[in-house]
């Protein structure tokens, strides 16, 4: 648990420092917010990679040689460096992001399977908390003793979890093998970044439509190689054919949508709650008191994670789904309804860290309920590939939708678009209920065999 909250919230640490990141290595902010860009790609395409690895003979030296390439990252964001090496530490920190369905793994092997089903789901939601941990800490730490003291928090912390792993992580049970499908990692590699890219340059969607719309057709077609790749490889990367599994497929795809609404309404409310005054609306808090925004959304978050386990044993996973997607739909619906006060921003934020801490809880249960333990790993991983390019997403789309109702000269959007995104985050948790409801409606002998 404390491994997959250190790498979530080391990765997220680009986030509050992207300011501050531009201000220290005299770069735009479009070149700073690689600081964060670049953590998630590398995490994306680590991810399937650690999970084929975990799911092998080899795990705890996978798991114990991805950390000391985190701490490594670490030790190069905190040196005086250029800004390129900065990006450097940040990809390897972005690396650890793979572990968390690694830990997924190890409890599945290691522990009873009530314990293992309520370690899982927890673990799946402090991945998302993690995010609300890192924040407020490091923009403090930033505003005290500048962005190198913000990321040796990140260096502390890393080192902490390796030391942890190293003494207690077991070995994988016996009898099992992995190989990493090279190609496969390569295409999917490069599909992703096209589409990391195309979520994190909002301008070149706004400046120059007509390539990123190209580059969009590149990403699908190497999505649809690598899925070729993966259907004739006798040791995939992902099992695809386990992921056309409707079971698997409905719950991907509902961690698609809802984990863009999620990383929408987060970027909503953080936005607004820093907008300053001089534009009609805001509150104008600098980016620590920010960050204390997310308290409610990392403490409900970790309520709803406890309280999952306990409710899975008279509901059923999708219809915890169905129900976490509505509380999430609440969320924008109340952010909607009213933003003049401090506290209305509060509730919003504790309704969506309550909604996404179900939903990060249920759906490990969809997923391994027709997973073999052997492939928890790889399953969780590509689970974590599509919630990283959802929140990727989700973040990208708040900013397009903020940017395209900025009018000319000025710096700040008129407050109704901000009614016009929540509008839309309702629509996209809409469409998340409905899936899940759908999986809810499959015969039990369908989605637990």
């Amino acid at each position: 648990m404390f491994i997959a909250l250190v790498v979530a919230a080391v990765a997220g640490l680009g986030t509050p420092l992207v300011t501050s990141v531009a201000t220290s290595f005299h770069v735009s902010l479009g070149s700073a917010q690689w600081t964060l860009t670049v953590a998630l790609l590398s995490g994306a395409v680590a991810t399937p990679v650690l999970g084929r690895l975990g799911a092998g003979p080899h795990r705890r030296a996978t798991i114990l040689a991805t950390l000391a390439v985190v701490v490594a990252g670490s030790a190069l964001t905190v040196l005086p460096l250029p800004f390129a090496w900065l990006l450097a530490g940040r990809a390897a920190q972005g690396v650890g992001l793979g572990l968390t369905a690694l830990m997924m793994g190890v409890a599945r092997d290691h522990l009873s399977e009530e314990r293992s089903a309520a370690v899982i789901a927890l673990l799946s939601v402090v991945s998302i908390i993690g995010a609300g941990v890192g924040y407020p800490l490091a923009a403090l730490l930033a505003e005290l003793g500048g962005v190198r003291a913000a990321y040796g928090l990140g260096l502390v912390v890393t080192a902490a979890a390796l030391l942890t792993a190293w003494r207690s992580m077991p070995e994988a049970p016996e009898g099992r093998s992995a190989h990493v499908d090279v190609a496969g990692a390569v295409v999917l590699a490069a599909a992703l970044l096209l589409v990391l890219f195309l979520a994190g340059e909002r301008n070149l969607w706004s400046r120059h439509l007509a390539v990123a719309a190209g580059l969009s057709v590149v990403a699908v077609v190497l999505l649809c190689v690598w899925a070729v790749i993966e259907l004739r490889s006798t040791t995939p990367l992902v099992d695809v054919r386990a992921v056309r599994h409707p079971a698997v497929a409905g719950a991907n795809l509902a961690m698609f949508v809802g984990g863009t609404g999620v990383y929408l309404l987060l970027t909503l409310i953080t936005r607004y709650a820093q907008t300053p005054h001089g534009a009609g609306y805001g509150f104008g808090l600098t980016t620590f008191v920010a960050g204390l925004v997310l308290i409610p959304f990392s403490v409900l978050g970790f309520v709803a994670g406890k309280l999952t386990p306990r409710v899975r044993t008279r509901v059923a996973d999708p219809l915890l789904l169905a129900g976490s997607a509505v509380v999430v739909g609440g969320g924008f619906a109340l952010f909607s309804a009213g933003r003049s006060d401090l506290a209305e921003l509060f509730v919003a934020m504790g309704v969506l860290g309550f909604g996404a801490g179900g939903f990060s809880a249920a759906m490990p249960g969809v997923i391994l309920a027709v997973t073999p333990k052997s492939e928890t790993s790889s399953a969780m991983s590509f689970n974590y590939v599509v919630r990283s390019v959802g929140y990727s997403l989700g973040s990208a789309i708040g900013g397009l939708i903020l940017a395209a109702g900025t009018g000319p000269g000025h710096l700040f959007p008129d407050d109704s678009v901000y009614t016009t995104a929540a509008l839309v985050g309702i629509g996209a948790m809409a469409i998340t209920t409905l899936t899940s409801l759908a999986l809810v409606r499959r015969r039990p002998s369908e989605t637990n065999p």
